[in-house]
């Protein structure tokens, strides 16, 4: 009984890290892969990932991340660094959080736009640009719920661990 509940802390463990891992690296991969160019009135406009510091920003977030999950990865699972995952855990998915809410905020005004400041919506135009930086944004997503459940799981573990007791 005691070999079965170690492999399911195993799979606990691991299992949400490498799929945090497979998020932030999609939504890293789409995000910096979006561009498309469009011609209005025979001028020629480019949109990409590039233009916006926020959407940057999102891209490198999640480059961290999935560098973080990688490395989690190939650490020994009775290795002692485990009981102090917890803070990292938090930071990474704070960095994550603070990433898609500027990618969001940038992404609203591509859609809509923002007429108080002369800025016009893009997504008429770049429907295959906008449609990528969603689909970023909602791996992106993906990776901040998986990194609060990892969080709540190492505070729960943690919480009732023998070492605390």
């Amino acid at each position: 009984m005691e070999m079965k509940q170690k492999h399911l802390k195993k799979y606990a463990i691991l299992l949400p890290r490498l799929l945090a891992l497979i998020a932030t690296f999609l939504a890293a991969v789409v995000t910096a892969t979006s561009h498309q160019k469009a011609s209005i009135l025979t001028i020629s406009f480019e949109a990409k990932y590039s233009d916006s510091p926020a959407l940057k920003y999102f891209v490198i977030a999640n480059i961290i991340a999935s560098i973080y999950a990688l490395l989690l990865l190939f650490l020994p699972l009775d290795n002692s660094f485990w009981r102090f995952i917890l803070v990292p855990d938090v930071v990474v998915m704070m960095l994550l959080s603070t990433s898609v809410s500027a990618a969001l905020a940038i992404a609203h005004v591509g859609k809509k736009g923002n007429y108080h400041a002369g800025w016009l919506p893009i997504c008429g135009q770049f429907h295959k640009y906008c449609d990528q930086v969603t689909a970023g944004l909602a791996a992106g997503f993906t990776g901040i719920l998986i990194y609060l459940l990892l969080v709540s799981y190492s505070f729960y573990s943690h919480l009732y661990h023998p070492i605390f007791v």
